[in-house]
């Protein structure tokens, strides 16, 4: 057996160790702390507060303000990274159970796509704790790309890409397609329906309101009009100007709030 075939063993018992396990819980926990926290903020705007900026830096920036603050968002920062470890792991030697082909490999690259997002949550929440983690939108960045040659097809394939993601978590919400990362007494009993219950409100939420984040995108990209672009706190801004849109922004911050106790429902009974 060479080097490469002793490291390809050893990622691959990690992966099935009892640490991936705690370490996994912890970050779920960091990650439905963040949810709840921008659900509050999502609830908060819908009344006339904007004060706080409803999005994952938002978030972060408001768990630094509190007593003790720092040492949750370094908290969130340690389990983000805990949480990429494990998708990379799962990337590399995960999905065993799915045949060879390209099942597998979508499953792995829905792994890596998940690494991404808890690292760059992650990469944010140390951005706040160094004081450089602006509240700003994304506009600049998408005005850099949008001048490139072909800047607008790049953004609005971005756009559809974020949206597309929306759909996914909608559809995996609706269809309760989740509960399958919940253990078999996860699933049981008046607490297991209640945790699929909130997990569906949770998923369908948080879907929602990325498609709208990705229309944004593409609506940029067809007007060539990078600031109407953003991410999720011009998404639920947006959401805002709508008929009876306080009351679609209070439910939407409430289901992402759903989404975060069903992280802690998660971590309880994880089963990868």
């Amino acid at each position: 057996m060479n080097a490469t075939d002793h490291a390809a063993e050893a990622a691959g018992r990690a992966h099935r160790s009892d640490w991936l396990d705690h370490a996994v819980r912890i970050g779920l926990i960091a990650y439905g702390i963040v949810h709840l926290i921008v659900g509050w903020l999502a609830v908060q705007l819908a009344f006339g507060d904007h004060s706080e900026e409803a999005s994952n830096s938002g978030a972060l920036h408001a768990l630094a303000e509190q007593p003790l603050g720092e040492v949750i968002v370094w908290g969130v920062a340690v389990g983000m990274f805990l949480l990429v470890v494990w998708r990379l792991l799962e990337f590399g030697f995960g999905h065993r159970e799915a045949e060879e082909g390209a099942e597998r490999w979508r499953k792995r690259l829905v792994s890596l796509g998940k690494a991404v997002i808890y690292g760059a949550l992650g990469w944010s929440a140390l951005k706040v704790l160094f004081g450089d983690g602006s509240k700003g939108g994304t506009d600049s960045a998408t005005a850099k790309v949008m001048g490139l040659p072909g800047g607008p097809w790049i953004v609005g394939a971005v756009g559809l890409a974020i949206a597309g993601y929306g759909v996914a978590l909608v559809v995996r919400g609706w269809t309760e397609k989740f509960a399958e990362n919940l253990d078999a007494e996860g699933r049981s009993g008046e607490s297991g329906s209640a945790y699929v219950l909130i997990g569906k409100v949770g998923y369908i939420a948080k879907g929602l309101a990325i498609v709208v984040v990705g229309g944004l995108f593409v609506y940029a990209a067809v007007t060539h009009r990078a600031k109407e672009s953003g991410g999720l706190d011009q998404a639920l801004q947006t959401i805002l100007e709508y008929p009876f849109g306080p009351w679609l922004l209070v439910g939407i911050g409430l289901g992402i709030g759903c989404y975060g106790l069903f992280c802690f429902a998660r971590a309880r009974h994880l089963s990868r």
